[in-house]
C-alpha cells in the first residue's frame, strides 16, 4: 500500500469516528458545542404533574416530554376568531425543568388553528404554533440560550409533537 492511500484512509476513518460521535452527544455536550435540535412532545399534564400553574397565574399548562423535560406554562395575551373559523393566539410561556427547577427559559408565541366552531374553540382542524425562546431569559443550564421551538397540533392523538433548536 502506497504511503498517500493509508493516510487518506487514516484521515477518513478519523473523521467518521468523529462524526459519528456528534450523533450520540447528550444535552450538556450539545450545549458546550453551541447548538442542538431537539424534538419531542407535549401533552396535556394528568393529575399532579405541572401543578404550579395556579399559582403562576398561567392560562394553561403542557407537559413537555423528549428532548425537554418539564412543564410549559402558557399565558394568553390575546385571541381572535374570523368567521371562517380561524383561531389566532398569542403570548409567552415559561419552561420549568422536571430535572431542575433552576433550568427554565421563557419565550412568546403565534398560535394558529382551524376550528369547527372557532368561538368555543372546539373541533380543532389543524393547528400549529412557533415559540421563539426570549434571548436573556434562560436561567441555569438555559442561560444564554435563543433559539425557536414549533409545535404542530396531532388532531387525531391528542397531543403537540414539537421540534425546533436550541442556541448557546
Amino acid at each position: 500500500m502506497n504511503r498517500p492511500r493509508l493516510i487518506f484512509m487514516v484521515i477518513s476513518s478519523v473523521t467518521v469516528l468523529a462524526l459519528l460521535s456528534l450523533a450520540v452527544l447528550d444535552p450538556s455536550t450539545v450545549r458546550a458545542a453551541g447548538a442542538g435540535q431537539i424534538s419531542g412532545i407535549g401533552s396535556y399534564p394528568g393529575p399532579g404533574e405541572c401543578t404550579e400553574v395556579a399559582s403562576l397565574g398561567a392560562t394553561y399548562v403542557v407537559k413537555m416530554t423528549g428532548d425537554l423535560v418539564g412543564c410549559h406554562y402558557v399565558f394568553v395575551t390575546s385571541s381572535r376568531c374570523s368567521p371562517s373559523g380561524t383561531y389566532v393566539e398569542e403570548g409567552n410561556e415559561y419552561f420549568v425543568s422536571a430535572t431542575n427547577p433552576n433550568d427554565t427559559f421563557r419565550t412568546r408565541y403565534k398560535f394558529e388553528a382551524k376550528y369547527r366552531d372557532c368561538s368555543t374553540a372546539t373541533g380543532e382542524i389543524v393547528g400549529r404554533c412557533q415559540h421563539p425562546i426570549i434571548a436573556g431569559s434562560g436561567k441555569g443550564i438555559f442561560e444564554g440560550v435563543t433559539g425557536r421551538l414549533d409545535f404542530k397540533d396531532d388532531v387525531t392523538v391528542g397531543n403537540f409533537p414539537y421540534t425546533g433548536h436550541l442556541l448557546y
